[in-house]
């Protein structure tokens, strides 16, 4: 909402030495987002004046048309004789008042005017287009001025070139601020002076003889203000004053009817909407569409209509999308000037519509028509219910003052009854919400001063505005309160921590989890948590998989990406391309979060209060109908896990780095992972780790299939790892201790296995640590072997043992019969045999 300083002061008598920055500052403090303060005019210097052209030459010979003017600007050259002046327009003819800026002047940019020769003659000054002025981009011909302007008048002042504008970004509870006398009740109260309602108005009441409406729906419409004025004089032009107050506020001039309904729209919020009475077929509806119906509206757009839109007609059909856009059938009719005789035909009468629609019908018409309007916004936003007389008697007014029209006594005011709303707050609320004192007396007046009606003592019955739907609960009021007083005048002060709480152990585990992963050598990275089928598609799983079973999301950021994620893995691999393709070719990232798996049966959340604690039954039916949200933990690697330098060549990341970072995260949980072959989408059927604890699958690591490499373009031989953290934290100890330190020697024992080449080294190795007893400290898998000597079909598989006791020195005789019950137990489960027996 754009704000000049110069019409705010018109309902606000704000100090004469207030800047604009000084007002952006108090409004801020109340709570506004003003983004910036434009200066305008600033770098304007006259002697900028009304002159009147006396006489035109038309000068040939050059590539374009060029007219040698003589204009008589009074005494404001200081000689009183006509100011001679080269221009290249063409829309101006003798007797015309137009704007003539003198030698010596300063136009913004900065260009600074002198007398020149030009085209063979002295042009001494410039008569100036809007664009030269800096009054916007309209630069097809210079400004004809209405003729009552006398000769020589401070063109600066009169066309109001010098101003301050506030651009302030309304956030969607402040629809009201979508107005002048929105901001001037904020600024009003930021500075404590009395506020000049434009809407406080004296409106005729209603009558039966206005012009007919029919409200089929009064959900989607509550109230419908028709006026009606007539004899309206066609050639009549919107005033200087009333178009440089729209173009401040970022509005075009279009025609005078078109104008003052903006023009009312700025000053109390209410859209408007003007209908060339000659052209409305019958008595106005307002109805829902037909599916299927047609409307052409005024942007030349012929839309087809949902069941869902709100739309105004006549006999003849739809004439406007409700809210949104006018329907071109009944537009106002541009004046049209017969060449012969001079006269003006266009619409003569005019049918004012005021009307208050449902915010929810309103914004989704305009999405599903992407149509955006500045009615629209203050629709969705919700716009006050009671100004629509007001701003309906505002239009007319101006009509019938600047047109010449007649207001027909005839009032149409249809309204579906409100109920009032009253909150009962208590009268120390804001004072306990904001941990300081402000006393009733405080609450009461601010309260008043946002247009609350207020009654009680120690409890206040309080009844919002009609134009503040935003109301709703004591805590609204609250805040009203605090931010009136200003926010910067509440006390920080520390919170006192409850003795005895800190993190709970899920917590603590999850903070182990990613130091051990950052201590590894692993990046930690944050990514969103919505995706769509194509994510599912480029992962490669079936149709029926169960990660493909998601929870939609009503109002996605992104349609592409509509759901919630049911795996890491998409944002990850993401995160791991745009790295690669910023030049980042050796990478380990990380990601731990939650992901939202849908329940069997979908329930609607509760909405709970916010003026008490929930009870128990009331979190536990939200917490039902949340989906189901486990934390998991993922890991991605490409390029080289240890690099490449003069010391020789370094080590590519794989799948066993995937797995190994999946023994890292079990043992930060103080659980025994168990390894075994998998086959899952989107790993690679054979480089597949299955993660088990105890005979629960947790999660999968290996190298990702090469269709999907190629499907999300990452380097070859990616890895990754998914491990459900919730599932580990479940299976481990509540508390991890650190290993025993032992000062007695370690006796190590090399062991050499042949196995059939089906049996995976993980099953070997848990074998070997059943048979090898409490005295076994650490296994290491050190070779693989196949060939003849293995046999066909074998494998040998070369494992280092360590043995060591706390409390003693083992024997050489100790650890060889610990190294034999290890071999005893890989043949029992196994079918395991030393190499070479």
């Amino acid at each position: 909402m754009r704000v000049p300083l110069s019409w705010l002061r018109e309902y606000v008598d704000l100090p004469a030495g207030e800047t604009g920055r000084d007002v952006a500052a108090r409004l801020v403090r109340a709570g506004l987002e003003v983004e910036t303060v434009e200066q305008i005019g600033t770098d304007l210097k006259g002697p900028l004046v009304v002159g009147q052209v006396l006489s035109i030459e038309e000068l040939t010979g050059f590539k374009k048309p060029i007219r040698h003017c003589f204009v008589n600007v009074g005494d404001a050259n200081g000689t009183g004789e006509p100011q001679e002046i080269v221009c290249g327009a063409r829309n101006f003819a003798v007797g015309d008042k137009v704007v003539v800026v003198l030698p010596g002047a300063v136009l913004p940019g900065p260009f600074p005017i002198a007398a020149r020769q030009t085209y063979g003659q002295t042009s001494a000054g410039m008569i100036c287009s809007a664009r030269e002025l800096g009054m916007g981009d309209d630069h097809d011909g210079i400004i004809v001025l209405p003729p009552e302007y006398e000769v020589g008048t401070d063109a600066i002042e009169l066309l109001q070139l010098v101003d301050e504008v506030l651009d302030i970004a309304v956030t969607p509870d402040r629809g009201y601020c979508l107005s002048m006398r929105g901001v001037a009740r904020e600024a009003a109260a930021a500075y404590g002076l009395p506020l000049a309602d434009p809407a406080l108005l004296d409106v005729p009441p209603a009558n039966s003889y206005g012009y007919m409406v029919k409200v089929a729906d009064p959900t989607g419409c509550d109230r419908f203000v028709a006026r009606t004025v007539t004899g309206v004089d066609p050639a009549a032009k919107s005033p200087i004053w009333l178009q440089r107050r729209l173009q401040k506020s970022g509005i075009r001039p279009i025609s005078l009817t078109v104008d003052i309904t903006n023009y009312v729209m700025l000053e109390v919020g209410q859209p408007l909407h003007a209908y060339d009475r000659e052209r409305v077929d019958g008595p106005i509806q307002v109805r829902r569409a037909v599916e299927g119906e047609v409307l052409t509206t005024l942007d030349g757009t012929k839309r087809k209509l949902s069941a869902e839109d709100l739309l105004i007609c006549d006999n003849s059909g739809p004439i406007g999308l409700a809210g949104v856009m006018g329907g071109a059938s009944t537009e106002i009719l541009d004046p049209v000037t017969d060449p012969e005789t001079g006269e003006v035909t266009g619409s003569t009468e005019i049918i004012i519509e005021a009307a208050h629609f449902e915010p929810v019908t309103i914004a989704r018409a305009a999405k599903r028509h992407k149509l955006p309007s500045e009615a629209s916004k203050r629709f969705e936003r919700g716009v006050d219910p009671e100004a629509a007389r007001a701003a309906a008697q505002r239009a007319v007014d101006l009509l019938v003052l600047i047109a010449g029209g007649t207001a027909e006594a005839g009032v149409t005011d249809i309204a579906a009854p409100h109920p009032l709303r009253t909150i009962a707050i208590d009268a120390d609320l804001p004072d306990r919400v904001a941990g300081t004192e402000y006393g009733r007396e405080t609450v009461t007046r601010r309260l008043q001063e946002i247009g609350c009606t207020v009654a009680g003592a120690d409890i206040l019955e309080v009844t919002p505005p009609s134009w503040r739907p935003d109301l709703t609960d004591p805590y609204d009021l609250a805040e009203e309160v605090i931010r009136l007083e200003g926010y910067d005048n509440v006390p920080a002060r520390m919170p006192t921590v409850p003795p005895g709480r800190g993190l709970t152990e899920a917590q603590r585990f999850h903070r182990r989890t990613g130091v051990a992963l950052a201590g590894a050598g692993y990046v930690e990275v944050n990514n969103y948590p919505f995706l769509g089928e194509a994510a599912f598609d480029a992962l490669g799983l079936e149709k029926d998989d169960e990660r493909r079973r998601t929870v939609k999301l009503v109002n996605p950021l992104n349609d592409e990406e509509p759901a919630l994620r049911t795996t890491l893995l998409p944002g990850l691999l993401g995160a791991l391309r745009r790295n690669i393709g910023r030049g980042n070719t050796d990478l380990a990232i990380f990601e731990a979060g939650t992901v939202f798996l849908p329940k069997a049966e979908l329930r609607v959340a509760p909405r709970l209060p916010v003026d008490r604690r929930p009870t128990e039954e009331e979190l536990a039916t939200l917490n039902a109908a949340l989906p189901h949200q486990p934390r998991r933990v993922a890991v991605a690697l490409a390029g080289e896990r240890l690099p490449s330098g003069w010391w020789g060549k370094g080590a590519p990341a794989g799948w066993a780095d995937a797995i190994e970072a999946a023994r890292t995260v079990a043992s930060a949980a103080g659980v025994e992972l168990t390894v075994r072959q998998g086959r899952t989408a989107p790993w690679h059927p054979g480089r597949c780790a299955e993660l088990l604890v105890g005979e629960t699958v947790v999660g999968h690591a290996g190298e990702l299939h090469p269709r999907v490499i190629k499907a999300l373009n990452l380097p070859e031989r990616t890895s990754a790892m998914e491990i459900d953290l919730d599932l580990l934290f479940a299976g481990g100890e509540q508390r991890v201790s650190g290993p025993t330190v032992s000062g007695y020697p370690v006796a190590t024992q090399d062991v050499a296995l042949i196995v059939d080449s089906a049996v995976p080294a993980a099953e070997v190795e848990t074998a070997l640590r059943s048979g090898a007893g409490e005295l076994l400290e650490a296994i290491r898998l050190f070779d693989v072997f196949t060939g003849e000597q293995a046999g066909e079909g074998k494998k040998s598989l070369a494992y280092s043992l360590r043995f060591r006791a706390t409390d003693r020195t083992l024997t050489a005789e100790e650890a060889s019969a610990a190294r034999a019950a290890a071999v005893a137990e890989a043949n029992a489960r196994t079918g395991a045999v030393l190499r070479g027996a």
